[in-house]
């Protein structure tokens, strides 16, 4: 029939199958010759040859220099056009909104930064939106429409059952039940929502520390503490989008939060959460504490004390160590997964010490034993994350050679 995609097994599907395996090669390699992508797909020097054309033809694959250095005659070497389509990612806090855009290859040709302010003076969520998007694209000198897909990330995250955000109630504007069909109104291009600490799995899955990992927790602790579950390969969301608030779990040696959406708090963010590290610094004697945002001042306490190492910096982060590994202790008993990333300033920032800390705690607390790595992806996580959910659907659009 005309305009199908083909049937399973029929030599369109086929070629449409060979020509994605040969751009996803050219992803992850760069150039390449026709020769080598012939060996890695073990496809014929002819077949080969074939599908570059057809790819060049469709504005998939450039022409890019010949090989040198090897024996033998240089050879023409092929590699994704990266102009063949752009998709953006939003990150977004309280306190600015963080945009960039990326080209087809995930190389970022333009971002930017729109401060927001407080309740009183916020421009509505749809301006601040656009006029983040616009900066980006303005930036990498496009236009609005050349971007084929936009992910948001935020804290909280939205309830598929009613499109209304939930768990982030410090997001000022960002909870009007017609918000998401307002955004749709006023973008050209689709757009995904996704809960921030999910988008950092994303990142990590695709680039980092849980590479090659199908069943992995990401812990995160940063403005808020909160978790994503990757189970199977696939982001575990929950039936209102809220899995991996942990912040709310109840926890030993923190007291119980009632109504803890109101509080936007619970026992362990109260135990384990950033804000309650420089309290804890001040509690062991700790003196000359940086002044500045509660995130900002929690990490720069915590390298503080992973590079001295004794004394009360040593206390500090095993007694943060054990307030981590309490909390996680519950994830793994329920969970078991074979990797926990440590993600977020205020887990980064401990580097090695603070992670075999945790470490050693968790083996005394839970009765599986993943093994604990400190997250790689560290350069505004959340925006990578959400530029890698924004490419990989892009990719699937673009790429498809069946159509």
């Amino acid at each position: 029939m005309a305009g199908s995609a083909g049937t399973p097994g029929t030599p369109r599907v086929l070629r449409a199958m060979n020509d994605r395996a040969a751009l996803d090669l050219l992803l992850a390699h760069g150039p390449l010759s026709r020769t080598r992508i012939g060996k890695l797909t073990g496809l014929s020097k002819p077949t080969a040859s074939q599908l570059l054309a057809r790819l060049e033809a469709a504005g998939l694959v450039l022409a890019t220099g010949t090989s040198e250095g090897r024996p033998g005659p240089s050879a023409q070497l092929y590699e994704v056009n990266p102009g063949a389509a752009h998709a953006a990612g939003l990150d977004v806090t309280p306190e600015r909104v963080l945009a960039a855009v990326a080209d087809i290859t995930g190389r970022t040709v333009g971002t930017y930064e729109l401060p927001t302010p407080g309740r009183r003076a916020a421009q509505p969520v749809v301006r601040q939106v656009t006029d983040a998007l616009d900066g980006a694209v303005k930036a990498a000198g496009l236009a609005r429409d050349d971007v084929r897909r936009l992910v948001i990330g935020t804290p909280g995250a939205f309830d598929p059952n009613t499109g209304r955000l939930r768990y982030a109630s410090h997001l000022p504007g960002w909870h009007s039940p017609a918000l998401l069909d307002e955004l749709a109104a006023a973008l050209p291009m689709p757009v995904e929502y996704e809960n921030d600490v999910n988008l950092v799995a994303i990142a990590e899955q695709r680039l980092g520390a849980a590479r090659g990992h199908e069943d992995f927790v990401l812990l995160w602790n940063e403005g808020g503490l909160g978790a994503a579950l990757v189970l199977g390969g696939r982001l575990h969301r929950g039936w209102t989008g809220g899995a991996g608030e942990v912040g709310f779990l109840p926890v030993p040696g923190a007291p119980l939060v009632r109504q803890v959406t109101r509080a936007n708090s619970g026992g362990y963010q109260e135990l384990a959460g950033s804000q309650a590290i420089p309290e804890l610094a001040r509690e062991l004697g700790i003196e000359d504490l940086p002044t500045g945002p509660y995130t900002e001042v929690a990490a720069a306490v915590v390298a503080r004390a992973a590079a001295v190492g004794t004394g009360p910096h040593l206390r500090l982060l095993e007694t943060y160590a054990t307030g981590l590994a309490t909390g996680l202790a519950s994830l793994v008993s329920v969970l078991d997964p074979e990797l926990v990333v440590l993600s977020g300033s205020s887990l980064t920032a401990g580097g090695e010490p603070l992670r075999a800390l945790v470490q050693a705690e968790l083996e005394e607390l839970a009765a599986s034993r993943p093994r604990l790595v400190v997250g790689d992806v560290t350069e505004h996580p959340v925006l990578r994350g959400a530029l890698e959910s924004a490419l990989a659907a892009t990719r699937d659009e673009v790429f498809d050679t069946s159509r």
